[in-house]
């Protein structure tokens, strides 16, 4: 029984993890999309895009976060384990990957 519960906390905090990393990803949708462009005198549209793209990272994550929870707390009720499958997280590091690469490109390049 301390397992279950200790296991149910766990999937809560991981939950409110995914939650934390859509926040952050809005944050940084934000300060790509109007903060930077604000205040550089290079074009806006590839930190209006970043920003775009991070805002949409920020839905998927707290989109799965609730998806992953769920599928969780099933497989608890029926006394099973709920892989994360492989073709999430390659997707969600291919996607971190090109919008990093990306982030980086802006700013050398739209520097001047």
């Amino acid at each position: 029984m301390d397992a279950t519960r200790r296991t149910r906390l766990a999937n809560e905090r991981t939950y409110l993890a995914w939650w934390r990393s859509g926040l952050t990803a809005f944050a940084v949708s934000i300060g790509a999309g109007k903060l930077v462009p604000a205040v550089s005198s290079g074009p806006s549209w590839p930190f209006e895009a970043l920003g775009g793209a991070f805002g949409a990272l920020g839905v998927a994550f707290v989109a799965f976060g609730y998806v992953r929870q769920h599928a969780v707390e099933s497989a608890l009720a029926r006394g099973e384990y709920a892989e994360l499958r492989d073709t999430v997280a390659l997707a969600l590091t291919v996607i971190g990957v090109l919008l990093g690469v990306g982030t980086v490109l802006a700013v050398v390049l739209g520097s001047d």
